[in-house]
C-alpha cells in the first residue's frame, strides 16, 4: 500500500501523487509499488525494499541523490497465542524534494503523524521530520519495556502462591524480548552517531537540539533495557528456586512418609517369618495381637513426633 501525505498550515492531508515536499508512505508494498516508487524518485528498487527484510540490521547509507536511513522499531506479534513483543526494520528514504518511509506494517509510530499528533511537524523539513521518526521510536521502546516489566510484576506477585512452569516460560520470553530490544537500540544508537555528523542537509539549531533528545531518549531506553533484563533474570532464578524448594518439600514428606510406613511393614514381616511361637513375643498372649498392633502404633506416633521435631513432616 502507497499513501502520499502532505502538510499545509501545520495540517496533514493524503495528496494522489507524488510532488515536492511529499511524504510517501509505503506499508507493505508489493514489488510493482516499489519499482513505481524507485522510477519516480530515482532510487535503488533494493534501498526502496530493504526494510522488507526482517534480517535487515540498522544502518545509514549515502547514495547519489539520496539517503537511505534503516532502523529497528518495537512491534507486537502473537506468539504461543500470546501477545509478544519484536523488533522490525523501519527505512527512512530522503530524496531532494522528498520523504519515503517503508515497513511491513502500519506502525503507530507513523500513526502518530498520520493523526496530526505530533506538534511542529512538515513533511517539508525532512531532517526534523526524521527526527521526530526516531524520537517517537524510543518514546515507544519505552512505552513498550514499561508494559514488559508490569508484565514481569504480573508473573511476579505469584511466586510461592500459584508459581508454575508456565510463568518460567513466559519470564524466559520477556528475557529474549529484552535481548532483541537491547540489539536494536545499539544499532540504532549507532546510526543517531552517524546522524551527529550528517551534513548532506542543512540542520537548523531546532533540529541539533531534537537529535540530541533522541539520543538522551535512546540511551535511556537502552539503560531501561538492561535494567529490566537484571531484573527478569533476578525473578527467573526466585521462581526456580521456589519450585525447586517445593519439589524438595514434597519428596522430604514423601521419604518421611514412607519411614513411618516401614515401621509396621518391618514389625508384621518379622511376625511373618516361620520361626518357633516362643521366642515371638505376645505370640501366645490372650490380647496378642491388639498389643502388638497398639505398640506398632505407639512407635509409629513417637517416630511422626520425632520427624515433625525436625521439621521433617
Amino acid at each position: 500500500m502507497v499513501k502520499y501525505f502532505m502538510t499545509d498550515d501545520r495540517q496533514i492531508h493524503e495528496e494522489n501523487s507524488i510532488r515536492s515536499g511529499v511524504w510517501v508512505q509505503m506499508v507493505n508494498p508489493s514489488v510493482a509499488e516499489g519499482q513505481m516508487i524507485a522510477d519516480c524518485l530515482n532510487v535503488d528498487i533494493e534501498d526502496v525494499l530493504a526494510a522488507l527484510d526482517e534480517e535487515e540490521s540498522s544502518r545509514i547509507e549515502l547514495q547519489d541523490g539520496y539517503t537511505l536511513i534503516l532502523v529497528d522499531i518495537p512491534t507486537v506479534e502473537i506468539r504461543h497465542e500470546k501477545e509478544s513483543y519484536s523488533t522490525i526494520p523501519l527505512g527512512i528514504i530522503l530524496t531532494a524534494d522528498e520523504i519515503v518511509t517503508v515497513c511491513t506494517e502500519d506502525t503507530p509510530v507513523l500513526q502518530a503523524f498520520i493523526n496530526n499528533r505530533v506538534k511542529e511537524f512538515s513533511t517539508k523539513k525532512k531532517l526534523r521530520f526524521v527526527y521526530q521518526i526516531l524520537y517517537r521510536i524510543s518514546v515507544l521502546y519505552q512505552s513498550d519495556l514499561r508494559i514488559i516489566d508490569k508484565m514481569r510484576t504480573e508473573i511476579e506477585e505469584r511466586v510461592g502462591n500459584d508459581t508454575q512452569e508456565v510463568d518460567l516460560i513466559a519470564l524466559h520470553e520477556l528475557e529474549s524480548t529484552l535481548v532483541y530490544f537491547a540489539t536494536s537500540l545499539r544499532a540504532n544508537g549507532v546510526v543517531l552517531d552517524r546522524l551527529t555528523r550528517y551534513k548532506r542537509l542543512e540542520q537548523y539549531p531546532e533540529d541539533k537540539e531534537l537529535l540530541g533528545d533522541v539520543i538522551v531518549e535512546n540511551k535511556q531506553a537502552i539503560e531501561m533495557t538492561m535494567i529490566y533484563r537484571d531484573i527478569i533474570n533476578g525473578t527467573r532464578e526466585l521462581m526456580s528456586s521456589v519450585i525447586d524448594n517445593r519439589l524438595n518439600n514434597v519428596m522430604k514428606y514423601l521419604t518421611s512418609i514412607t519411614l513411618v510406613m516401614a515401621i509396621p511393614t518391618v514389625i508384621s514381616g518379622l511376625y511373618g517369618m516361620n520361626v518357633s511361637e516362643e521366642w515371638m513375643p505376645f505370640a501366645n498372649a490372650p490380647f496378642g495381637f491388639f498389643i502388638i498392633c497398639l505398640l506398632t502404633l505407639l512407635v509409629c506416633i513417637i517416630t511422626m513426633f520425632i520427624l515433625r521435631k525436625k521439621k521433617m513432616l
